[in-house]
């Protein structure tokens, strides 16, 4: 079975909690506190993994939690931070958050990797509070929660050409042609039930991926059929294959069939039906196709759609066909990212304050906006560091410290983070 979307849950580890300890030792009647540190929790990590192509993984399985990080101990004793869960994914997978719609991710290339829940920061022990004037902290700072949400998972199939066009127009007898796939074929409309891949090697030393899409019908981009289901693997494709019935042998005018399919594609997505069409006028070994070849070449080519008089049933015609896919592709530029990805930080700048204040010559930053964002930074990370400092002139946190009279080698707080301000 195919699955090619899905929702679960995901949650990130909590932070241990710090300990509340005190030296206790011989000879050392009033130790001092050594309460370690919580460890941190892990994240959840999507990764991008080229076996998978399906999302029917989480068909059954709708939770995933990461491990939460230890608490900290006695003799500054530090826990143990949580693992990471690692989520693999098929590419093409897009990754929503269930409750906003907002794009997570576009997870596209082999590798990717992506954190979309942070897990939470543990918390310091008792002897991270003692100060001079405090020498026996008697409290510790409890680990933060890890962050959680509900997200759907939707699989765009990536493939350089796609193979579109009414069901039963040999769609599936072609790729099975020009690839090593073997997709079940049958004599009966709606055959194709998942859009299958195959790589195309070609005499000219080059490859290419190429998807037979399920048959479209009229209607498709309101549901009906398979409709919308089969409709988003088309968007990832570069080249569009329009197959097209040259016999008429079940009735219908290709010429007519061509526009169909092209209204419910502009219907679906505008930009889906501007992308690059050639269209394969298969059957061709019936005799009823001689003439219609005619009449497509003559509606179509004139309008800078090239016709190819192709046969599945003979295997004929196809490297014409396949000379100009290779032109194309050569041509046209990489594929980039489908969707634009929703920026994390756009929330917090939305709806989280801050505030400045100057404590014995030390810049504090508090707040909501603070704790989230030091909730989703690795400060050992130095990608992380880079997006630590984005933000931090995003949010407006620098534009407020130059205000209150800052300068450079000043001491900068937030939280538990102190350091020193560099124009």
């Amino acid at each position: 079975m195919f699955v090619d979307k899905a929702k679960i849950y995901i949650k990130a580890g909590n932070g241990g909690n710090g300990a509340i300890s005190f030296r206790r030792e011989k000879y050392v009647p009033a130790g001092g506190p050594d309460g370690g540190d919580g460890g941190d929790g892990g994240d959840v990590v999507f990764v991008v993994n080229t076996g998978k192509h399906t999302l029917m993984d989480f068909r059954y399985r709708k939770t995933f939690k990461a491990q939460s990080g230890e608490d900290g101990r006695g003799k500054n004793m530090y826990g143990k931070k949580g693992e990471d869960l690692i989520i693999e994914v098929p590419p093409g997978t897009i990754i929503r958050d269930a409750e906003t719609n907002r794009i997570l991710a576009d997870l596209t290339k082999p590798g990717e990797r992506r954190i979309l829940a942070y897990g939470g920061k543990g918390g310091k022990g008792n002897a991270k509070f003692a100060t001079s004037t405090r020498q026996a902290p008697r409290f510790a700072r409890e680990g933060q929660k890890g962050e959680e949400r509900w997200v759907i998972l939707e699989l765009k199939s990536i493939a350089d050409v796609g193979l579109i066009g009414y069901p039963n127009v040999g769609k599936s007898t072609i790729l099975s042609i020009l690839t090593e796939s073997r997709p079940k074929i049958a004599n009966y409309h709606f055959t194709t039930l998942t859009p299958n891949l195959g790589v195309v090697k070609t005499r000219f030393d080059k490859s290419f991926v190429m998807a037979d899409i399920p048959g479209i019908i009229e209607g498709a981009h309101q549901g009906v059929g398979l409709g919308i289901d089969f409709l988003r693997h088309i968007e990832r494709t570069r080249i569009l294959v329009h197959v097209l019935d040259a016999s008429g042998i079940e009735g219908r005018d290709p010429i007519e069939d061509f526009y169909t399919i092209n209204k419910e594609l502009e219907s679906f997505s505008k930009e889906l039906a501007q992308k690059p069409q050639v269209v394969a006028a298969n059957k061709m070994d019936i005799p009823s196709a001689q003439e219609n070849i005619l009449r497509l070449k003559e509606e179509l080519e004139g309008k800078g759609i090239k016709v190819f008089p192709v046969s599945a049933a003979t295997a004929k015609g196809f490297d014409e066909l396949l000379a100009e896919l290779i032109k194309m592709l050569e041509e046209l530029p990489p594929l980039e990212p489908f969707e634009e990805e929703w920026d994390r930080l756009d929330e917090i700048i939305e709806e989280e304050p801050f505030e400045i204040e100057i404590e014995e010559g030390v810049y504090v930053v508090s707040g909501p906006a603070v704790d989230r964002l030091l909730g989703s930074v690795n400060l050992d990370d130095y990608e992380s560091m880079q997006y630590f400092q984005r933000a931090l002139r995003r949010l407006g946190i620098i534009d407020a410290l130059r205000d209150m009279g800052i300068n450079d080698g000043d001491t900068v707080r937030m939280n538990d983070l102190e350091f020193d301000f560099i124009e």
